[in-house]
């Protein structure tokens, strides 16, 4: 049997586009389970909110336009609902955080944990609408998720969940990243970013398996 295809996926845990590839990313486990591994990375997109929301979206509105923008991009996804209190009433400060904790999770209880995690934290963000800048709702949530939020700790407070997470910003930044979601594909060849549908990956995906092993791709 041959290795599973590893394919490394950079996101923002604020960022709707990645609320909304949650679903490909289900199908394509789904679909094709023991062949691939999805190793889940951070990128530093919502670091800053404030100064995003200043910079990029002052002439369209601010915060009130990038709340419209959110739910226009999701409203054709009916498996990506949208709080209307997101951006509006609700206004995370950075998303540094909730990367942070979730590092110090994948630390403390191994990448499926930190997976698991990640998406309970979208849904009280997109869905419940809590604050994901917000250590103590990052703990609450966590805590109800039966993960124990001591050991969590721990790995923040000596640094090697700080650590590990600033390689995954530094490491977004060396491949020039243009966005979130990335698919970084063929060791790190073919990068597909953005609202990519399933058939696109899928397709992409199932070229690589099917290359013969010993073929070179470049010269």
């Amino acid at each position: 049997m041959s290795n599973p295809l590893v394919i490394d996926y950079y996101s923002d845990i604020l960022c709707v586009w990645a609320w909304i590839a949650q679903r490909r990313i289900d199908e394509l486990n789904k679909k094709l389970h023991n062949s691939i591994v999805i190793q889940h990375h951070y990128m530093d997109l919502f670091g800053d909110v404030s100064t995003k929301i200043s910079i990029q979206w002052q002439e369209k509105g601010g915060y009130s336009g990038f709340a419209e923008h959110v739910k226009k991009s999701a409203a054709a996804y009916d498996d990506a609902p949208i709080n209307e209190k997101i951006w509006t009433e609700l206004r995370p400060t950075t998303s540094a955080n909730a990367h942070l904790v979730l590092k110090a999770i994948e630390i403390a209880f191994g990448a499926e944990s930190s997976i698991h995690a990640a998406l309970q934290f979208r849904k009280a963000f997109y869905i419940n609408a809590l604050d994901i800048s917000d250590m103590n709702v990052l703990m609450v949530i966590a805590e109800q998720h039966k993960l124990d939020i001591q050991n969590i700790s721990k790995h923040i407070k000596d640094g090697s969940a700080m650590a590990v997470l600033m390689k995954d910003y530094q490491t977004s930044k060396q491949l020039s990243l243009k966005g979130s979601p990335s698919f970084i594909l063929d060791g790190g060849r073919q990068t597909l970013y953005g609202n990519v549908g399933y058939r696109v990956l899928l397709a992409n995906i199932e070229e690589l398996q099917n290359k013969p092993l010993q073929e070179a791709s470049w010269c």
